[in-house]
């Protein structure tokens, strides 16, 4: 049985105080109020998103488009979030020579000692310069500029 799966079955022995917490360790949000049975199906299905990736991008824009044609709302401009690894997740990073690493928590970072709000702030403490900070520890790739310069 390999660890996602075995993960997804644990899932059905898990309290549902103690789903709610899987909630917040996987979504860094509070859970909705739903029954037990949505929110093992969500966990199931957000367990294997961090693993194997969500839904591609051009996937979701068209379940966007199709939403908005069904109910008559205007359409948003879809906005790509970064997926964030769940809580206990290690980013290293090697800059100039100097290993560093950061575990992700609930409410935010750890890195050298101290908790951190924004990996932003952390890629500029190590850099000196602005960074993105998913971009910096490669949780995402940087969108280049359409636009001539």
């Amino acid at each position: 049985m390999t660890p996602i799966i075995r993960q997804i079955k644990e899932l059905q022995d898990k309290s549902f105080a103690e789903l709610k917490q899987l909630w917040r360790d996987y979504y860094q949000a509070e859970p909705p109020p739903y029954r037990r049975g949505f929110m093992l199906r969500a966990l199931a299905y957000r367990i294997q998103e961090l693993t194997y990736g969500g839904l591609p991008e051009r996937t979701a824009r068209k379940l966007d488009e199709l939403v908005a044609e069904a109910s008559g709302a205007k359409l948003k401009k879809r906005v790509s979030a970064v997926t964030m690894p769940i809580s206990g997740t290690r980013l290293v990073r090697e800059w100039r020579g100097e290993r560093h690493e950061v575990v992700i928590q609930p409410d935010g970072f750890d890195y050298a000692g101290r908790k951190w709000k924004s990996l932003s702030a952390i890629a500029q403490a190590i850099t000196g310069a602005h960074w993105n900070g998913p971009v910096f520890f490669g949780l995402r790739k940087e969108q280049k500029s359409t636009e001539a310069a």
